[in-house]
Order: structure tokens, then C-alpha cells, then sequence
């Protein structure tokens, strides 16, 4: 799996550079509407997804639990096309669908960094982006009434911070690979 992921480093600092101009996109435009927000979340989740399931696809044969990113792939896909075939959907929706992505997502990556623990030493990353994707999740969860604005600022601040975890552990990942 470290020889897979050292080889493709520059997949996770693109999913961490997305993830940072996602968040970035929804600091500056706070007021935007639901629609732009459903339009960049769908987009966002839907690509994540895609680039999750080709990375666990590419490391089934050197990696026994590829399968773990394969669901975290398969989930972004399901709700990243759910959310743009469905635009209009309440707001509500849309905050409770956030907020389950953010829970399965931060499961998915605690069990991937401690499989990596073994391979890995700068897995504690990715399990501290997991755990930041799940406090998400239950804030989100905890707290719907709180708004769209408020939704849309701890989105856009927690997508810059996992952004730039996720961006930092893949050029550690090309230093790896020279090494």
C-alpha cells in the first residue's frame, strides 16, 4: 500500500488542494444560495469519491484492505450524484446528507491510518483528519437549526483543515518515494 500511495502522491495533495479551495469557496461566498452550496458540495464529493475509489482499485493487489477505501469511494459517489441530481432539495436534506458523508468519510480514514500503521509512521494525519471529519458530522447533526451560514463556515473550515492535513501527508508521501 505504501509503495501505491508513494507512487500516486500527487493524487492525495490534488484531493487536498481541492479540498482547501472548497473551503475557501465557502468562507468568501457565505451568502451564496443553497443552490450554489448543494451545486459545490455535490461536485466536491463526487470527485473525492471518484479519486478514493481509483486509489483502493489501483491497491487491491498490494493492500489487503483496500475495500475500506473503496467504501469511503463509493459513498462520496452515491452522495455526491444523490446531491446533484437533486438540487433543490431542503435544506435539511442537504445538512443531514453533509453530515453523514462526514461521519462514514472519518470512520473510513481511522480505519485506513491504523491498517497503515504498520507502513505508514505519518498515518496520524489521516486518523486526525478522520476524527476532524466525524466532530463534523456530530456537530452537524447536533446542531441543523444553527443555519446555512453557520453550516457553510464550519464546512468551509474544516475542508481548509483537511485540505491542508491531507496536502502535507502527500508531499510527504513524494519524499518517501525518493527516499
Amino acid at each position: 500500500m505504501l509503495t501505491l500511495l508513494t507512487r500516486n502522491w500527487w493524487l492525495v495533495v490534488l484531493r487536498g488542494v481541492l479540498a482547501i479551495l472548497f473551503g475557501i469557496a465557502a468562507l468568501v461566498w457565505p451568502s451564496a444560495t443553497v443552490l450554489v452550496l448543494v451545486l459545490l458540495f455535490g461536485a466536491y464529493v463526487l470527485i473525492d469519491g471518484i479519486f478514493a475509489a481509483i486509489a483502493s482499485i489501483q491497491g487491491r493487489r498490494h493492500y489487503r484492505n483496500w475495500w475500506v477505501l473503496l467504501l469511503e469511494g463509493i459513498t462520496g459517489l452515491v452522495i455526491g450524484i444523490l446531491t446533484l441530481i437533486w438540487p433543490s432539495i431542503t435544506t435539511l436534506v442537504l445538512i443531514y446528507l453533509i453530515a453523514a458523508w462526514a461521519l462514514i468519510t472519518g470512520i473510513f480514514e481511522i480505519a485506513a491510518a491504523i491498517a497503515l500503521r504498520r507502513e505508514l509512521s505519518g498515518e496520524w494525519m489521516l486518523g486526525l483528519s478522520g476524527l476532524l471529519s466525524i466532530a463534523l458530522g456530530v456537530i452537524i447533526f447536533l446542531r441543523p437549526q444553527a443555519g446555512v451560514r453557520g453550516i457553510i463556515w464550519v464546512i468551509g473550515i474544516f475542508a481548509i483543515l483537511f485540505g491542508i492535513l491531507v496536502t502535507v501527508l502527500g508531499f510527504r508521501l513524494r519524499g518517501w518515494r525518493r527516499a
